[in-house]
């Protein structure tokens, strides 16, 4: 097994009502003659009060070009996730020069080099720190990322590793785009990055150091063929174009229940047995089939819809948010089973079985 030493969230300082937000997208993007109405109501069914943007929000009237959002995109995304990284060590009482692997993972954005290598010399880590650039998991990443990085400290039980995410959803802006699912990601994602400290088996915390995350036991992975077009980009000469199908929350509803029914009966589990759900918050119908498919009590995803409410949807992020808002709750016994879950572009589904 593996254990989650530490989980450091970090948004970017910028931020602002929903209400603001969907306004200048309303001037940006659908000009004097568009569905002014239609994006109001879809904003607001988003059910996201405020979300943090990598730019100041009058910047996004000037970018316009692929190039300049990507190289916003790459500046950002080195800062805070150097940020992410550090304060993810510091809070596992771990130096940069601790880190085996780091693997980084991001939908939004395209660097190369890739942004852990821009970050590895400027925080300190080793020379021979061993990189894993994901890209196109989308809101599987953080799940995905903690299930592969669990797979690699099975091999080297000594090592440490860290998983970081960075995503900024918001300068993947497409300001001729009006189509309804443009319109709905508008109000829904938000921007934000975040860094996971996980330790193999046979790594030990210096004295007076409580590395107090759950344990990771195991994964599961499953792609859903025939649905390639349920969420994605579309990637053209503007850049990044939101591919969002309205079957999503269906797809939820006829593969989540299965998928999670048989990994838990695998491990001699069920649904009632499991004390903590970490899941990523892909929306409210998204949230909704998940807690119909499964049967939820009505308080299960408390923490995944505050998450919502607070800063969005930030694809890969999100999930490590909202791992890090369960262990600051506190409230998990010794022993107890939890499940991290998302799903994503393929459309596929990650599920992680944790232990506290």
């Amino acid at each position: 097994m593996s254990r989650v030493a530490a989980v450091h969230p970090v948004l970017p300082d910028h931020r602002y009502p929903q209400r603001e937000i969907t306004e200048l997208f309303a001037e940006v993007c659908l000009g004097p003659e568009g569905k002014h109405q239609l994006l109001r109501r879809l904003h607001s069914s988003a059910q996201v009060g405020s979300r943090h943007l990598a730019l100041p929000l009058e910047r996004y009237r000037d970018l316009d070009d692929f190039g300049a959002a990507n190289d916003a995109f790459i500046e950002a995304a080195v800062d805070l996730g150097s940020r992410a990284v550090l304060g993810a060590l510091e809070r596992a009482g771990l130096r940069p020069e601790d880190v085996d692997l780091i693997v980084s993972t991001t939908v939004t954005g395209v660097a190369v080099p890739s942004i852990e290598a821009r970050i590895a010399t400027l925080i300190g880590l080793r020379p021979d720190v061993r990189r894993v650039p994901l890209l196109g998991l989308g809101c599987l990443g953080g799940a995905a990322g903690i299930a592969r990085v669990h797979d690699y400290l099975l091999g080297h039980p000594g090592h440490v590793a860290v998983l970081l995410s960075v995503e900024l959803c918001s300068l993947t802006l497409q300001r001729h785009d009006r189509s309804t699912a443009n319109l709905v990601a508008s109000g829904l994602f938000g921007d934000g990055a975040a860094a996971v400290v996980l330790t193999g088996s046979d790594r030990e915390a210096a004295a007076g150091v409580t590395w107090d995350g759950p344990q990771v036991l195991d994964s599961r992975s499953h792609l859903y063929p025939g649905t390639e077009r349920a969420m994605g980009w579309d990637i053209g000469a503007t850049g990044l174009k939101i591919v969002l199908g309205a079957e999503v929350p269906a797809l939820v509803e006829q593969q989540l229940g299965g998928d999670v029914h048989g990994f838990l009966g695998d491990h001699g589990l069920t649904v009632d047995d499991i004390a903590f759900w970490v899941c990523h918050p892909g929306g409210p119908k998204v949230l909704e089939a998940v807690e119909s498919v499964l049967d939820l009590p009505a308080d299960a995803l408390k923490v995944t819809w505050e998450s919502l409410a607070e800063v969005g949807n930030l694809s890969s992020a999100s999930v490590l948010h909202v791992l890090h808002d369960t262990m600051e709750a506190g409230a998990q016994e010794p022993g107890a089973p939890g499940l991290l879950l998302a799903m994503g572009p393929g459309f596929c589904s990650e599920l992680v079985l944790l232990r506290w």
